[in-house]
């Protein structure tokens, strides 16, 4: 795939007065480019999103644990979601996969321009009774800033978010990774805008990627007069774990009555995830079958 593993590291300065997360994810984000065969503006939007995903999955405590980002919008993306677990596992879909847009004004891929208006969800899956949502308008829909707006409101925690994807000229993936930097309640306003400064001097996460960066020296440059101490290294990878038995459980949930009009027609039914694009046929005795097990 490529000469190095996506990875994602964990880290904390000044004195934990600041926790933060970098991560490339070059290749799970052209993994899902070829998924979903979409056009470069939905890789970067994907991607982006992918990216945030895998960050804030890795911030969740439970190994059972599950985040979902999701996207309704009014561009012609339409939406996109993204889940992620909190050992680094990531997954998602774009719902238009080949949007065409010219550049935008800075000459970029046009993601705000793809998703237009619309809200963010984030869905916490903590295995309580009821999932954990938060909801927020989309601000810029360029997503860093959406993330950030949502750190802001809907968990009160003043965060930094940087997220790129940088697209070869055969609309492969070349660049794609990102930083989450969060301040904690007792944070020292020196420290604040020193570090207010420090983010604002980063135009562009794949600029960096591209000059060489890893996530610890893209920590580095960010956090490295604040003391920055990496905490922790972890692969992050795309990854979807449906299978035959799972999607056989979903076709068991719908009603006897639609599972009997499809062994009716006769006909093989194909099932397709929404996530690898993998393929499930089940033939008319399969369903029989099923049928005969909800009895």
């Amino acid at each position: 795939m490529s000469e190095y593993r996506d990875y994602m590291v964990r880290a904390t300065a000044a004195d934990n007065q600041i926790r933060a997360f970098a991560v490339t994810s070059r290749n799970l984000v052209e993994q899902a480019r070829g998924y979903h065969n979409t056009s470069p503006v939905i890789t970067a939007a994907l991607g982006r999103l992918l990216t945030g995903g895998v960050m804030m999955g890795c911030m969740m405590k439970g190994e059972d644990d599950l985040l979902t980002l999701q996207i309704k919008c009014a561009g012609p993306a339409k939406g996109m979601a993204v889940t992620a677990d909190s050992r680094g596992n990531v997954k998602g879909y774009p719902q238009v996969a080949d949007v065409m847009l010219p550049p935008n004004a800075q000459g970029k891929l046009d993601v705000g321009g793809a998703l237009g208006l619309g809200i963010l969800s984030v869905i916490k899956d903590m295995g309580l009774k009821e999932p954990y949502v938060g909801q927020v308008e989309l601000k810029t829909s360029e997503i860093a800033e959406d993330l950030t707006y949502y750190f802001a409101t809907s968990e009160q925690i003043p965060s930094a978010v940087g997220l790129g994807v940088l697209m070869n000229r055969d609309n492969t993936v070349k660049q794609a990774g990102g930083f989450i930097i969060q301040l904690m309640p007792y944070t020292d306003e020196k420290v604040i805008s020193a570090l207010e400064k420090k983010v604002a001097q980063v135009t562009s996460v794949t600029d960096l990627l591209e000059q060489g960066m890893t996530p610890e020296s893209l920590l580095e440059k960010l956090l490295g007069e604040f003391g920055v101490e990496i905490t922790e290294k972890v692969p992050v990878q795309y990854e979807c774990n449906c299978s035959k038995e799972r999607v056989t459980r979903a076709i068991a949930s719908i009603g006897k009555k639609d599972i009997q009009e499809m062994v009716d027609a006769g006909e093989s039914i194909e099932v397709n995830c929404q996530f690898c694009d993998k393929h499930y046929i089940f033939t008319p005795q399969e369903l029989q079958e099923l049928l005969r097990e909800k009895k």
